[in-house]
């Protein structure tokens, strides 16, 4: 890929962002409500949980979506993210069962599954010509250590050395270093030297462990998430990291949640993207959940970006909140709409119904209806080119 380069912290931002931030600030009138918050801006005082509750409550969203568009603006001017990926979940066998899961299943369900190092390779080979990474999340298999995502990371390397691998949340770290009896440094240590890239940060759900109790009873506490996270950025391994939210959760935790994963990235530089997804229903055991409407998916997003000043980029995840929503994130903060992902499980069984047909051309006119300039990238926003979509066929005319 031609273009442009950046760091792994970086990520593409600009240097300045925060001089043309309070610029473009001193130029817009603000509400009374919002005027405290944006001062504290002007002041490089860091947002506080007040702050976010007073984004969360304020009755006028689309002012919230034009404090947070200006805060992408000055970071990233008008551009937006993709990449060409690949999800292959490996397995749907996993020892927990959390209720907002559709995904999972035991080893003696009929529609378990589990995808053997020759049979995720064949299914690889099918994209590898159009991809440049694949990413990889699935259950806690009772019997796979180390050893086997090692051989699969290091197959992958081999046989599609272009393709970049983003694979493995925090709770699959943990079980894995369980079944291996290593450590997590040790268990990420091995997965890196194998050709791991990054994680993909999955599993956060909320980062407060009576919500975890209820939702995803036996999964790592919100300390062990973090700590996960810390480790893997300390040994080179960047990550994203996730919100799941509309299930049982107040307001104030929402917060409490963004502002740990600000601080732990204020404190490594590791986390690269921030990705909030609503809770989707089917299939799933939680019925007390609070389903979110799409002005609540976009206000999250917008306080999301506000909030989170030293993660660098935050996502619309199509795959879970659909095409037209994640086109209108562009304006509430969101730069990145992930990829042409080609194929997906999880969301899809809990009940998405984005396509999985989209290609780069698709994704490209995606981010120009919203008014921004589509940028393809790499996993790790190292590499970037401003994507010219090819120019059609011209056919001779019939005799």
């Amino acid at each position: 890929m031609t273009g442009w380069v950046s760091t792994p912290s970086q990520a593409d931002r600009r240097p300045d962002w925060k001089v043309r931030l309070k610029r473009s600030l001193q130029e817009e009138s603000w509400s009374p409500s919002l005027n405290t918050i944006v001062q504290k801006i002007l002041d490089d005082i860091e947002l506080d949980v007040d702050d976010g509750t007073v984004l969360f409550q304020e009755p006028n969203l689309f002012e919230v979506g034009k404090l947070a568009l200006l805060h992408k603006q000055a970071m990233f001017e008008d551009r937006a993210y993709f990449n060409s990926n690949v999800h292959i979940n490996q397995t749907n066998i996993c020892v927990l069962a959390c209720r907002f899961c559709a995904f999972r299943r035991g080893p003696k369900a009929d529609d378990a599954y589990e995808l053997t190092i020759d049979n995720y390779l064949e299914e690889l080979a099918k994209f590898s010509p159009y991809v440049n990474e694949v990413h990889s999340v699935g259950g806690l298999h009772p019997e796979w250590t180390v050893e086997h995502y090692a051989q699969l990371f290091e197959r992958i390397r081999l046989e599609h050395p272009h393709v970049s691998i983003k694979a493995l949340t925090a709770v699959e770290i943990k079980h894995l270093a369980q079944l291996s009896n290593l450590s997590i440094r040790e268990t990420l240590t091995q997965l890196k030297n194998a050709g791991l890239t990054s994680l993909p940060g999955g599993g956060a759900e909320i980062l407060d462990d009576e919500i975890r109790a209820v939702i995803c009873n036996g999964k790592e506490s919100s300390q062990e998430y973090l700590d996960i996270h810390r480790i893997a950025h300390e040994i080179g391994l960047p990550s994203n990291c996730t919100m799941l939210f509309g299930t049982i959760e107040s307001v104030t935790q929402r917060v409490q949640h963004m502002l740990q994963l600000r601080n732990l990235a204020t404190q490594t530089n590791g986390f690269q993207c921030f990705v909030p997804y609503p809770f989707l229903p089917d299939s799933t055991r939680l019925p007390m959940a609070q389903l979110s409407t799409g002005q609540e998916i976009l206000r999250v997003i917008a306080v999301s970006r506000i909030m989170m000043d030293s993660i660098p980029h935050i996502k619309a995840y199509r795959m879970n909140i659909g095409d037209e929503l994640a086109e209108l994130a562009l304006q509430f903060g969101a730069d990145d709409i992930d990829g042409t992902v080609q194929q997906e499980s999880i969301m899809h069984l809990a009940g998405s119904t984005a396509p999985l047909s989209h290609d780069l051309k698709q994704l490209s006119k995606l981010v120009k209806n919203a008014g921004c300039v589509p940028v393809q990238r790499d996993t790790i926003y190292t590499s970037f080119e401003t994507y010219i979509p090819p120019e059609p066929i011209k056919r001779l005319p019939m005799a």
